[in-house]
């Protein structure tokens, strides 16, 4: 039923066959726990049926990883961390050969976050255990209990996969999922510049002195957690930042009163927090205020927007959800207020298959109210 590959010889016939063979069937299992990069502990791939389970705690997977690169399609489901997954062990990025069933299924009106137990239970009247979810899978041995969950996600993907297809291509929607799939692969490559780390938490309520002093913090945690491989959550979760900026503690007692920081972080880093909080560059360098919500667009305009998005999921029988999403639309709207010209700002999703349909609609919409936008997003917040 399936093979488990822990030695360089196994190995290079798995390659052998994925010379012969470019499709294929792929999911990991890793350990993420107690530090910021995955400790790959299986990599599960189905080749024509062939289950191979390579032991990512024993193998060079280099030539490997260059093999799904070239491969024809790598199916997965739910691909997020798989694909990041990918890209930390590869050092190569983004891959545009990556089809997802579950965003296959979310254009087929199943939701955008649809279980690859429920989606096997609907579509293919088969059961699968989720028992082993939480097992370390970089201990060894492995249990055969384990081994068979690992196999079981990727022993029915092809299938359910081409059931999927034929269901798209019906509806003719089935170029748009795989366009989407590549731009959800060069999403997951995307990297917030070092510059504007700030974004990742800060909002239109903060000041640019609160947004600057979230810059200083989430810099110095970005490069603690990269040099000694923790979660960013073990140093200081991203809420806990928001409230040193909004609470802007003077001295540790001050600091020890806000319940969000770990008493042990206080005590290692409790100095260095308040010299960032405190000792900031000039005000000229200090980041611009960020965009207000999307609900600030006049109303008769807002009208208009959700009648066409309404229109265009209809002709395209695409669900609202999957056809704009809140973010895209948010691109849209800062991209009209600052007077954009580069389009290539906008996310590859608003520039595929909806920018013709969708996008182009939006802007030209969006510019009725450009000067309701500009005068929002002029707004300041005292320092």
């Amino acid at each position: 039923m399936y093979q488990f590959i822990q030695t360089q010889s196994q190995l290079s016939q798995v390659l052998e066959h994925m010379v012969r063979h470019k499709k294929y069937a792929a999911d990991t299992e890793f350990l993420k726990v107690d530090t910021l990069w995955p400790k790959l502990g299986l990599f599960q791939i189905n080749i024509q049926e062939q289950i191979y389970l390579l032991d990512g705690t024993t193998l060079d997977l280099t030539e490997f990883w260059s093999l799904l690169a070239q491969a024809e399609e790598n199916i997965f489901h739910a691909c997020g961390e798989d694909v990041d997954l990918i890209y930390f062990y590869s050092q190569k990025s983004p891959l545009t050969n990556i089809f997802d069933t579950q965003v296959a299924l979310s254009f087929l009106g199943q939701g955008l976050q649809v279980s690859y137990q429920n989606a096997l239970k609907q579509y293919l009247d088969v059961e699968i255990e989720k028992d082993q979810t939480r097992s370390d899978w970089t201990a060894r041995p492995l249990t055969s209990e384990q081994l068979c969950y690992a196999a079981n996600d990727v022993i029915f993907l092809p299938q359910l996969a081409e059931m999927l297809k034929l269901q798209l291509r019906e509806k003719k929607l089935l170029d748009y999922v795989f366009e989407d799939c590549k731009s959800l692969a060069a999403d997951i490559a995307q990297k917030t510049a070092t510059s504007k780390l700030y974004q990742d938490v800060g909002n239109y309520r903060h000041s640019s002195r609160q947004l600057m002093q979230l810059q200083q913090l989430m810099v110095w945690r970005e490069q603690l957690v990269k040099a000694i491989n923790i979660p960013r959550s073990f140093v200081l979760k991203n809420s806990a930042m928001i409230d040193l900026v909004e609470k802007n503690p003077k001295s540790i007692f001050q600091l020890a009163e806000i319940k969000s920081i770990r008493a042990s972080v206080i005590r290692e880093y409790g100095k260095i927090i308040l010299d960032l909080l405190r000792f900031l560059p000039e005000s000229e360098v200090w980041p611009k205020n960020l965009t207000r919500p999307v609900k600030y667009i006049s109303e008769h305009v807002a009208v208009k927007i959700e009648q066409l998005i309404h229109q265009v999921a209809e002709e395209l029988q695409v669900p609202k959800a999957v056809l704009m999403r809140k973010k895209w639309f948010n691109e849209l709207y800062t991209y009209v207020a600052f007077g954009g010209e580069n389009k290539q700002v906008l996310s590859p999703y608003l520039l595929g298959w909806r920018y013709g349909v969708l996008t182009q609609p939006l802007l030209s919409l969006l510019e009725q109210d450009k000067v309701c936008l500009v005068q929002q997003m002029s707004v300041k917040r005292p320092f």
